[in-house]
C-alpha cells in the first residue's frame, strides 16, 4: 500500500502493558469510529506494513488502545513505538455538505461571491492555528481561512467551493 493512497490516523505514543499493548493518539474528531478495527499500516522505516488488530478500544476518550497480534511483549511494543498509523483511502467516513476532508478539495475551483474564480486549491496549510487554503491564480498564492463563515457550499460534484472572503482578502494577493 502506498502512503498516497492512505491517510494518517495517528502515533503510538507509549506502551501501556507489558503485553505489548500501546496507546495511539488519534488525529480525528471522532476517535470512537476507530474502535472497531481489524488492522492498521504502521509506518516502519518508509514502508507501509499491515498489522493485524487482536482488540483496541477507547483509552481515556482520546487514546486508543490497540492489542496488536504480532505484538507480544514490552521489547516488540518498543520497536513501533512513535511509529505513524495509516488507513486506505477507502476507509474514511463519506462526507456531505460542506463537511470535507482536506485531501478531497485538492483541485476544486473556488469562487468568491464579489470576485469570481480566484483559483484552484493546491493545498491545504493546517500546521498554523487556522487552517488556510492554498489557492493559486495566475502563478500567485492565495491563503483563504477555512472556516463556515467564508465557506458558503462545496460543490462535489462540480468540483467547486464557494466562498463569501472578507473584504480587502482577495485584493491583497491579487490587487
Amino acid at each position: 500500500m502506498q502512503k498516497e493512497a492512505c491517510f494518517y490516523l495517528g502515533k503510538i505514543v507509549s506502551k501501556f502493558s507489558f503485553k505489548g499493548e500501546v496507546l495511539a493518539k488519534l488525529d480525528t474528531d471522532e476517535p470512537e469510529l476507530y474502535e472497531n478495527m481489524e488492522s492498521v499500516f504502521v509506518s516502519m522505516r518508509n514502508n507501509l506494513v499491515p498489522f493485524f488488530i487482536k482488540r483496541c478500544r477507547l483509552h481515556k476518550s482520546s487514546l486508543l488502545r490497540i492489542d496488536f497480534e504480532e505484538v507480544n511483549s514490552e521489547d516488540d511494543a518498543d520497536k513501533i513505538m512513535g511509529a505513524e498509523l495509516y488507513l486506505p483511502l477507502s476507509s474514511l467516513p463519506k462526507l456531505e455538505g460542506n463537511a470535507f476532508y482536506y485531501h478531497e478539495v485538492i483541485g476544486f475551483a473556488v469562487h468568491d461571491d464579489v470576485h469570481g474564480t480566484i483559483g484552484t486549491v493546491t493545498g491545504v496549510n493546517d500546521t498554523t492555528s487556522q487552517a488556510l487554503f492554498e489557492v493559486e491564480k495566475d502563478g500567485k498564492e492565495l491563503l483563504i481561512p477555512v472556516t463556515d463563515e467564508i465557506i458558503t457550499k462545496v460543490d462535489r460534484e462540480n468540483k467547486t467551493i464557494q466562498v463569501t472572503t472578507p473584504e480587502g482578502l482577495v485584493d491583497l494577493y491579487l490587487g
